[in-house]
């Protein structure tokens, strides 16, 4: 990963702006664009240079993580030591009258903007940045691709797991617990969320975390999982059938499919987000199933499981290469049954590149 250049073209917005610098807190904003991994730091960057804060517990682990960076390790927490770095430079000799420290509103709490309104000079005040970050990380790189495509790998590979646990009667949380133990041992450092793992009636509930509810005897279950590896984060979703399914069953999943692959065949540069999901919604409303389908089709996946941008209605924004978004529609039958598939994809030069190699076709366990 280039540190340095993701620092330079936050440097670059930051001329074309009003704040002589910008405060960093968002964790995943940090490793973005210096490569720590830690809980506690900050990141100021003015337009000549860049600051790394952090406390004495991660000395160490700054030293060997932070590229491209100067790093300062203080006493107080790693906030308050950015802020009074720069309240000293508002007071050096020949410093403008004026200091404008940007923030990230979105990522700072109310009593955090107090303190570090507290911690500054009456010379500095605060203003809003804009997401330069977050809109930079909209477009992966090469180094990101490489990182996203192995850990959707893993992750795909664990649905074996689920098909060998699932069966009648195994509580959804068994199933939850083999998969998060094969995802360890295959090298994950993490699940990329609370695995989803709803059966029977549940299914019908879009996050219906594992619970300790039994698989019934017959039915749907929606697989939803990810894991996370050197950081980046994997999604994906799965839903099988416990026992014979029914006819309705089976066109309920094949309406479903159908959906998913409109809304992927979609995906190029220059089609706008909104497109996409129209793709899925009209398959599903063309067989009945649109009210059932109640969020929106996919989100972006990176450092974070979701992250910008947001495939759904009304987003007008261009699909660009580079980008890694999930397509995952789905239909929700309150008190009956949910069904769910979502894959990853990542846009191409000419369309776009499925990442998960899991095949999509109805299977029954």
């Amino acid at each position: 990963m280039n540190h340095k250049l993701r620092q330079q073209k936050l440097q670059r917005e930051l001329e074309q702006s009003r704040l002589n610098a910008v405060l960093i807190t968002s964790l995943p904003n940090i490793r973005y664009l210096c490569g720590f991994t830690g809980s506690a730091a900050a990141l100021l960057v003015s337009k000549s240079q860049s600051i790394f804060f952090t406390d004495g517990r991660y000395i160490t682990q700054a030293q060997t993580e932070v590229h491209g960076s100067r790093i300062v390790v203080g006493r107080k927490a790693p906030l308050i030591s950015a802020a009074e770095w720069f309240r000293g430079k508002a007071k050096c000799p020949g410093a403008p009258g004026k200091f404008t420290l940007g923030i990230e509103a979105e990522h700072l709490t109310v009593v955090d903007r107090q303190r570090l309104a507290r911690s500054l000079a009456l010379s500095v005040r605060l203003g809003v940045a804009s997401p330069w970050v977050e809109k930079a990380r909209i477009l992966k790189d090469a180094d990101e691709i490489k990182s996203i495509r192995a850990a959707v790998l893993l992750g795909a590979g664990l649905f074996e797991v689920v098909l060998k646990t699932i069966g009648p009667g195994v509580r959804e949380t068994e199933v939850a617990a083999e998969l998060e133990y094969a995802a360890r041992r295959a090298g994950a450092e993490s699940m990329s969320f609370e695995t989803i793992i709803a059966s029977g009636p549940r299914s019908a509930l879009p996050h219906g975390r594992a619970s300790t509810a039994p698989i019934p005897s017959r039915g749907f279950v929606v697989c939803d999982f990810g894991v996370i590896l050197a950081g980046y984060c994997s999604d994906m979703t799965r839903t099988v059938h416990v026992g014979r399914p029914t006819v309705e069953a089976r066109r309920t999943y094949e309406a479903v499919r159908e959906a998913q692959q409109a809304a992927v065949a979609t995906v190029k540069p220059g089609v706008s987000l909104s497109e996409v999901d129209g793709a899925a919604r009209n398959v599903l409303k063309r067989h009945g199933l649109g009210r059932y389908f109640t969020h929106s089709t996919g989100h972006g996946v990176g450092l974070e499981i979701h992250e910008a941008p947001r495939v759904a209605k009304g987003q007008n924004e261009l699909l660009q290469p580079g980008m890694v978004i999930t397509i995952e529609p789905g239909v929700y039958i309150p008190g009956k049954c949910g069904v769910r598939i979502e894959d990853m994809v990542v846009v191409t030069d000419r369309g776009c590149e499925i990442l998960t190699p899991t095949g999509k076709e109805m299977i029954a366990v």
